[in-house]
Formats: C-alpha cells, structure tokens, sequence
C-alpha cells in the first residue's frame, strides 16, 4: 500500500509538472513593456519592420492547450515590449504516460517605429 501511495505520488507530481514559456532576451536596447494583451501571435514573418528581441521556447503544454499556451507565450514576452511573438515551430511530444504534450519555439519582435 505504501507503495501505491508513493508510485500515486509521483505520478500526480509529474503529471502536474507545469507548462513552461522562457524567454530569452537576445536583442540590444530596452522597450517599455506592452499588455499582454496586445501582444500578437504569428505563424509568418512580418513584412513591417522590426526588431528582434528574444527566444521563446514552451514546453509541457497539454495538446488541448492552444489558446492557454498562446496567452502563457504573451504574458512572458510583453515585459520585453513585444508587440508580437512569431512561432517558428511546433509540435507535440509524448508526455511517458500515453498522452501528448505540446512545445512551441519562436521569436518575440518589437515593431520598428524608425
């Protein structure tokens, strides 16, 4: 029983592992934070102008999770004054307990106002 109670365990701890966004800022300079709102999520280049200020890399998302993945993406590149994030790519990987998880890499942009 002890050891039901210990394998339950860890598998509640990591299948509760949480979803992870990380940016990275890679770009010079400093732009006042935007609303997370705001911030854009794209598939393609844009054609304006614009400067590239990190790396974004998600992990751990649930496959059904686009929406809170997409807003998860916004909350942590807005600090850096992105007006959008463009996914560069995605996909889904096994999660070791029969579903699958998404992962997402891309790269968060502040519009060119120059």
């Amino acid at each position: 029983m002890k050891n039901l109670a210990i394998v339950l365990g860890i598998a509640f701890l990591v299948g509760c592992a949480s979803a992870k966004v990380d940016v990275t800022k890679t770009g010079k300079g400093y732009y006042e934070p935007t609303k997370a709102s705001v911030v854009q999520i794209l598939k393609t280049v844009p054609e304006k102008s614009y400067v590239e200020l990190g790396t974004v890399t998600v992990t751990g998302f649930k496959s059904g999770d686009v929406a809170k993945m997409h807003n998860a993406v916004r909350a942590e590149a807005a600090p850096l004054g992105a007006d959008a994030v463009v996914l560069t790519g995605e996909g889904m990987t096994p999660d070791g307990w029969g579903g699958m998880t998404r992962w997402a890499t891309g790269v968060a942009i502040h519009y060119d106002t120059e």
